[in-house]
């Protein structure tokens, strides 16, 4: 009675800003309430939350996966978009005897010369990849969500909604005046990604096989105030096709590094690319320009309705920042800096015939994955009330973060929020 009496006294009140004015005192409780449980919920999220993703493998991959889970991650990895990608030495043996550098006797002698570390990032995460990249994974149709570009580079998104995991993500960017080697060691030097990415903070090799190039990095990456910054265990390899690369990162589970409460442990992470020379927008003939085909995912903790809304309105905000970072590494190598390590074992590459990709193609019937999809998109597994989602906005425009995609979030939520200002 006592509130239906307050409404009553406030309906009472002589002029419409005064009614107002009451009106959004009383609810100002409401909304201070949903701010701090979503604050709460996300800082003190449960280590029990969590437990499934650990049970997840490579072949779960395949099958969930629409890619971006196979990004886990994974784009995962195939934005992201993701599931746990973990390696099944079951299969590893079969798998690795396909795959040849200059023969398959030649290959496979170099996966047992890798040892235990080749078998972290194995040809069944080649063979995904190429699937990913012909769109015959037989995973859910692409939607996409952008199309930009600037004077040196051209954008295009996709994402798509597994039925279970994070959303999955799907880009192709042009770099223009760029060739693959270039990409494919600006993407793999930890050390000048520390200059540029600034959602990096840590980034460290935990153990490297100077047969294969495979990699095991350890990377901390910047999150808000309000929650804790997150650690990732990557198993990192390339494969050589002629002239195109296929690049696959992944979380893998790594005993070694004992988990901790801070930062929080991300273990599905999928984010996986195919790099190949193509012609200038200048139309030129020439093969001077540089595509990039990006599979990711990953569950870094964060709602997925909340980083869906912010990521289609302010992901090219944070996208477009690559490029300065590449025409910096440009000039770095123009200059005749060292190489560093990692940019070192970037140049170790396991080389696969055309014969074995082309046999990959045919293996698995699916859509085009380049095709934007015309229908509705399917509800998340992991839908929360329009309240929250509110709220979760509202702290994540409030947060002080400047990491990659908590901007995009950000700046998104801002946009989304403006314009139904104004509608109303």
């Amino acid at each position: 009675m006592a509130l239906v009496a307050s409404f009553i006294e406030i309906l009472n009140q002589p002029t419409i800003g005064d009614v107002v004015r009451e009106l959004m005192i009383l609810m100002s409780p409401l909304w201070i309430a949903v701010f701090v449980g979503v604050l709460v919920g996300w800082a003190w999220k449960p280590k029990w939350a969590n437990y499934s993703t650990h049970f997840y493998h490579s072949n779960s991959f395949l099958s969930l996966i629409p890619t971006f889970n196979s990004l886990k991650f994974q784009l995962s990895p195939s934005i992201s978009w993701i599931l746990d990608t973990w390696f099944d030495k079951d299969d590893t043996s079969s798998t690795t005897s396909l795959i040849s550098t200059s023969s398959s006797s030649d290959c496979s002698l170099s996966e047992e010369q890798g040892g235990e570390i080749s078998r972290l990032v194995t040809g069944y995460d080649l063979e995904n990849l190429n699937r990913l990249v012909d769109g015959k994974d037989g995973g859910p149709d692409w939607i996409q969500m952008m199309d930009r570009s600037t004077p040196t580079m051209s954008y295009k998104a996709w994402r798509r909604d597994p039925e279970t995991g994070p959303p999955q993500y799907r880009s192709r960017t042009v770099y223009e005046d760029c060739s693959p080697e270039m990409m494919r060691d600006f993407f793999w030097d930890d050390d000048f990604r520390l200059k540029w990415d600034d959602m990096l903070i840590y980034a460290q090799t935990l153990e490297e096989c100077p047969t294969t190039g495979t990699m095991v990095v350890q990377w901390v990456r910047k999150f808000p105030f309000f929650c804790s910054n997150r650690e990732y265990i990557i198993g990192r390899r390339i494969w050589e096709s002629g002239p195109s690369y296929y690049c696959v990162t992944k979380g893998i589970p790594y005993p070694s590094v004992p988990r901790r409460n801070k930062p929080r442990r991300v273990d599905l992470y999928y984010s996986s690319w195919h790099i190949r020379a193509v012609e200038s927008k200048r139309r030129d003939g020439q093969l001077t320009a540089c595509e990039v085909i990006l599979f990711h995912h990953e569950d870094m903790g964060i709602p997925w309705e909340i980083a869906k809304l912010g990521v289609r309105q302010g992901m090219w905000g944070a996208v477009k920042k690559i490029d300065p970072g590449l025409r910096a590494y440009q000039r770095k190598r123009e200059s005749g800096a060292p190489l560093s390590r990692c940019t070192y074992m970037a140049q170790i590459n396991t080389k696969v015939s055309a014969d074995y990709l082309r046999s990959l193609e045919g293996s698995t019937s699916g859509v085009q994955a380049g095709e934007p999809s015309g229908s509705g998109e399917k509800p998340l597994g992991r839908n929360i009330p329009k309240l929250v989602v509110v709220g979760g906005a509202i702290a994540l425009a409030c947060s002080l973060d400047r990491g990659l995609l908590t901007k995009a979030v950000i700046f998104g939520v801002a946009r989304r929020f403006a314009k139904i200002g104004k509608r109303l």
